[in-house]
This record gives C-alpha cells, sequence and structure tokens, in this order.
C-alpha cells in the first residue's frame, strides 16, 4: 500500500511538471553570469530559477547562460541589461564601476567587521539607496535587484613574507584591477598597485612581476596560485566580495504585481543562496591552502585597527574623487552604524 502511494505520488508530480513545461510561460528571464557552474553566481542563478518557476506557477521561466554567450564584460553586459538584450546580470564593484562608479563604496577597506554586519547592511535599506542612484542615472533602465556575495573576502596574499602589520607591506608590488580606488588602497598601506588581467596573474607570480594580491581564498585555490608561489595569506577582511544583481527595469515593470513579488523573493532567495556558498567553499579551500605548506596568518585586533587606520586616507580619496561618493559613503557607513547596533544588541539577548 505504502509503495503504491509513492507510485501515485511520483506519477502526479511527473504529470504537473509536464503540465508546466507543456505551457508556454507568459514571461521569460534571459540570465547570465561571466562565470562558471563551480562559482557562488551560479549557485544563486539556480536557486533563482528553481523558485520564480514554482512561484509563479510557470508562469515565468528563467534561462540561465552562464559564461559569455550573451555578453563578455561588464560594460557590454549592462549594456545589454538598458538595451532589454539581457534580463539579468551579475557584476563585481569594478564590472559595474564605468557606469556606476559610486558602486565601488562596496571596495572600501574596513568597514564592515564580518558576514552577519555585511548580511545585515546588504540586506537594508542601503541596497535600496544605491538602487534608486542606479535608475535615476541609467534613466530608469537599469535596476538594482539585490546584493550578494561572490567569493567570501578580500584578503591580502603574497609570495614574499608574512605580512601582519601594514609595515609588512612596504614594497611588495601588489597586483589590482585597472581601477583607481583599489590602486589608492595599495598606496596607502606602502605597497606598490601594479594593474594586471586576471588571465596573466599566474605567470605574473611565477615571474615575479607581480608579488601580492587581494583575493578571496576560493578564488586564490581556484587559480591555483600556490604553484605560481602564492604561500602567505593574512586574514585581513579589507573588503567584503559584493556581488550586484541588475535586471532591466523594463522587463521587470513589464510584469503584474504579483508576478514582481514572485521575482524579488526570487532575488531573496538567490542573495541567502550567494551569503552561505563562499563559507561553506572556502572551509576546504583554507585547509587545502595549509596542507599544501601555504602561511595562513590572523591579525590580532590591535594590528586590525593598524591596517584600518592606515587605510582611512582611501575614504577622503573616494568622497573628493569618485561621483556621487560623498553621499552614498554616508549612506554606508550609517547602515553600518546601524547594522553594528542591531546585531550587538541581538547578540547581548541571546548571550544573557
Amino acid at each position: 500500500m505504502l509503495k503504491q502511494t509513492f507510485k501515485t505520488l511520483a506519477l502526479a508530480a511527473i504529470l504537473a511538471g509536464t503540465a508546466i513545461s507543456a505551457t508556454a510561460a507568459d514571461y521569460k528571464i534571459r540570465a547570465t553570469a561571466n562565470s562558471n557552474e563551480n562559482d557562488e553566481d551560479y549557485d544563486g542563478l539556480v536557486v533563482f530559477k528553481n523558485y520564480v518557476e514554482a512561484a509563479s506557477n510557470g508562469a515565468i521561466e528563467v534561462e540561465l547562460f552562464i559564461g559569455t554567450q550573451l555578453c563578455s564584460n561588464g560594460a557590454e553586459c549592462l549594456q545589454g541589461v538598458a538595451d532589454g538584450t539581457v534580463d539579468v546580470y551579475i557584476s563585481t564593484s569594478g564590472g559595474a564601476s564605468g557606469i556606476f562608479p559610486y558602486v565601488q563604496v562596496l571596495d572600501l577597506p574596513y568597514l564592515m567587521a564580518d558576514d552577519r554586519i555585511a548580511e545585515h547592511v546588504l540586506s537594508g535599506d542601503f541596497t535600496r539607496k544605491m538602487r534608486a542612484m542606479a535608475l535615476e542615472d541609467s534613466g530608469d533602465a537599469i535596476r538594482l535587484m539585490t546584493i550578494g556575495n561572490t567569493g567570501g573576502w578580500r584578503n591580502f596574499a603574497n609570495t614574499k613574507r608574512r605580512v601582519a602589520e601594514p609595515k609588512d607591506m612596504e614594497g611588495l608590488k601588489i597586483r589590482t584591477v585597472v581601477a583607481d580606488l583599489p590602486q589608492e588602497l595599495v598606496k596607502s598601506l606602502g605597497a606598490s598597485p601594479t594593474p594586471i588581467p586576471w588571465p596573466e596573474l599566474f605567470t605574473s607570480f611565477q615571474t615575479g612581476v607581480v608579488e601580492g594580491s587581494k583575493n578571496g581564498i576560493t578564488d586564490i585555490m581556484g587559480m591555483k596560485f600556490p604553484d605560481a608561489g602564492l604561500q602567505y595569506v593574512t586574514l585581513d577582511g579589507h573588503a567584503y566580495m559584493g556581488a550586484l544583481w541588475w535586471m532591466s527595469n523594463k522587463t521587470f515593470m513589464d510584469m503584474p504585481e504579483d508576478m514582481r513579488a514572485v521575482v524579488v523573493d526570487g532575488f531573496y532567495a538567490l542573495q541567502q543562496a550567494t551569503f552561505a556558498s563562499p563559507k561553506r567553499k572556502s572551509i576546504a579551500a583554507y585547509e587545502e591552502f595549509v596542507a599544501g605548506g601555504g602561511d595562513l596568518y590572523v591579525p590580532t585586533p590591535e594590528q586590525k585597527a593598524a591596517f584600518a587606520a592606515a587605510a582611512t586616507p582611501v575614504y577622503d580619496w573616494f568622497k573628493s574623487n569618485v561621483g556621487r561618493g560623498e553621499e552614498v559613503f554616508n549612506a554606508l557607513t550609517e547602515a553600518v552604524d546601524a547594522a553594528n547596533a542591531d546585531v550587538n544588541a541581538a547578540r547581548a539577548a541571546d548571550v544573557n
């Protein structure tokens, strides 16, 4: 009897799936990520697709394009979002900074203390503020849906020595992207910023063109940088690796309100998935790094405070040199202060 019940339920599930797939969707969302299926971005998109298609009862179909099938870089993909040829795209802050320079606020160092604070900030009104700014600056074409994570936290890593405090950074050639803010950060700590394209970084470590970088551990291990000599990682956690999820505002607003609500909830599920994925993946990555002879250093609170103090000139540079920089900096720091108060109050209530 029980076996027959399982057979009946299984058949019902198959028939339900067939009915949904046989009915043409009323709305289609073409979503792309310039990454691969091992990436947190892909994890988020799978959760988004599953949620939206199920919650809309098949009225919305989500097509995933992983890699460069639809577009190949931030500028091209965001133009596609503006034109409507791409419905959903995920970028880093660097990838979107050419169009929205103030999103680099996410790269400012040592503002958010840990995952709990960062997730609180990015789940609240700060993201809505950035959404309003992006809509205004794009003529209501590009909508910021949510901010998740792509790779955990950026830490300093190098081929030469353990870095325990800012003076240990002096003279190191640190790879950065071709953007002013990360270069200003590296200079503030006494090192030499060296812009190098990502595909060339492994060889650049081998040849000594650069001696360090600022990456998350999953990127370091995924690219096998220890094989190129990268043997020192300092867990200073200077920047949360924010992932900005953009959507064509026209595609979104052309849906009825109930379908827009499904999409919004889908992005919430996606955000939670990308918050969680790097935490899990980093465990094995750190273990692999140490097992291979890597030096993993955790700064003391005093040493981390010294890093933060050395980097403070970058805040003034950002506010003075980035369009709408002061506006978005104030929004972020206010959100961080509120998150610290909320989290500390919750923590105190839970430990007493």
